[in-house]
């Protein structure tokens, strides 16, 4: 944590600072029921500060549809949102959305989850995600199984997170959203949080100058890592004060 701080001592040094960070397993902890998703009030607090200072962008990126990313998080308008991982902004979606393959993947998931107690389908506006955290290990690996045999007929962009699999007609990119904040903003350093493995993409474009900080577990391009949510609260509200 000693070397974390120090990075980010430095980097609130910066003239134009963007701050961005996943939603799900970063700023709210893991929950059972998606719907039940909140952030922790210590970290939504430090992200509204810091969204507050100037010459500060504050932004999250998540997988969730961004009206319900809005709903969920509770920001106010001064913190961006960027929803779908990556694809949707405040301006809309950055291509074409195919309706007619969303529509087909929708329904062979549903028809996947139907007899697996605990698989469940949700619907997002350019993706489809069967989740599996609640269902049997021997239901949840069958419907995984059965989705990506499914999906060799479809011409979409298959995201594998933790017990999930999601299906996007668009091209999902968390780094192309980073940038694209970066360009927006005018930021000259940016400093992302996440952890789960579509958050690679953006650790993957990170600068040199950047600072990435992988939230718990798993192998990161992140040069940093914290263990939990917990955790993340801790590192905003010292960039806060840093950049005070």
């Amino acid at each position: 944590m000693d070397d974390l701080q120090h990075a980010l001592t430095a980097i609130a040094r910066t003239p134009r600072l963007l701050v961005t960070s996943d939603f799900d397993g970063t700023l709210a902890p893991i929950v059972n029921n998606p719907a039940d998703a909140r952030p922790l009030p210590a970290a939504a607090e430090a992200l509204v500060a810091l969204s507050a200072l100037p010459d500060t962008t504050a932004a999250l990126i998540s997988g969730r549809a961004r009206d319900v990313l809005r709903e969920l998080s509770g920001m106010p308008d001064s913190v961006a949102l960027v929803g779908s991982h990556g694809a949707e902004f405040d301006t809309g979606f950055v291509r074409d959305i195919d309706t007619g393959l969303l529509a087909t993947i929708t329904a062979t998931l549903r028809d996947i989850a139907a007899d697996r107690p605990g698989v469940t389908v949700e619907t997002k506006p350019a993706s489809v995600a069967l989740h599996v955290r609640n269902a049997d290990p021997a239901d949840g690996d069958a419907a995984l199984a059965a989705a990506r045999a499914a999906a060799r007929s479809w011409d979409a962009h298959l995201t594998s997170g933790k017990a999930v699999l999601e299906f996007a007609v668009i091209v999902t990119d968390k780094g192309e959203a980073v940038d694209e904040l970066r360009r927006r903003h005018d930021a000259t350093a940016v400093v992302f949080l996440g952890d789960d493995v579509t958050d690679e993409k953006a650790f993957r474009r990170l600068r040199e100058t950047d600072i990435g900080v992988k939230v718990g577990p798993g192998d990161t391009l992140a040069r940093y890592r914290v263990p939990a949510p917990e955790d993340v609260a801790e590192v905003l509200r010292f960039l806060v004060a840093a950049r005070r």
